[in-house]
């Protein structure tokens, strides 16, 4: 029997560069602190958050949970390396729409009125390139907001 000839499917990689208005200090705690993360991460304008959890350490898991239209949309992850202020990395899976577990890379660097942030998302499936860049761009806009 012939071995199928079907290439696993190349992913790509988003890259988004936002300047920030707040310290990078304050910028990298958003990202790990439950109370703030409520407030901006994976929020919708017209969802309700249900559950917001993480233990903000290397090998710790973070577990956000917001009900969209009725339906409950759970995004998961595991924090791979925390440097403070500087650098996150954590794996990133949303269940209820896919089995793919990528990782996110933030990289924050002081600027003169704030910090610069980078997101960088590995793994993301080609048809979903252009809709993960959108939305990770709106979720920075509601981490500005936020920071305001």
């Amino acid at each position: 029997m012939p071995l199928s000839s079907a290439k696993p499917e190349a992913k790509a990689t988003v890259r988004i560069t936002r300047r920030l208005p707040a310290p990078a200090e304050r910028v990298f705690d958003a990202w790990l602190d439950a109370r703030t993360l409520g407030k901006w991460l994976f929020a919708t304008p017209t969802g309700t958050m249900v559950t917001v959890e993480t233990d903000a350490r290397t090998g710790g898991a973070f577990r956000i949970v917001e009900r969209r239209d009725g339906v409950d949309v759970e995004h998961t992850g595991e924090y791979r390396e925390i440097v403070r202020p500087a650098r996150l990395v954590f794996t990133f899976a949303v269940p209820k729409y896919s089995k793919e577990t990528t990782r996110v890379i933030i990289g924050i660097v002081p600027h003169t009125e704030g910090c610069e942030l980078t997101l960088t998302h590995e793994g993301v499936l080609p048809d979903y390139e252009e809709r993960t860049r959108q939305g990770w761009g709106m979720i920075l806009e509601r981490l500005a907001a936020t920071l305001r």
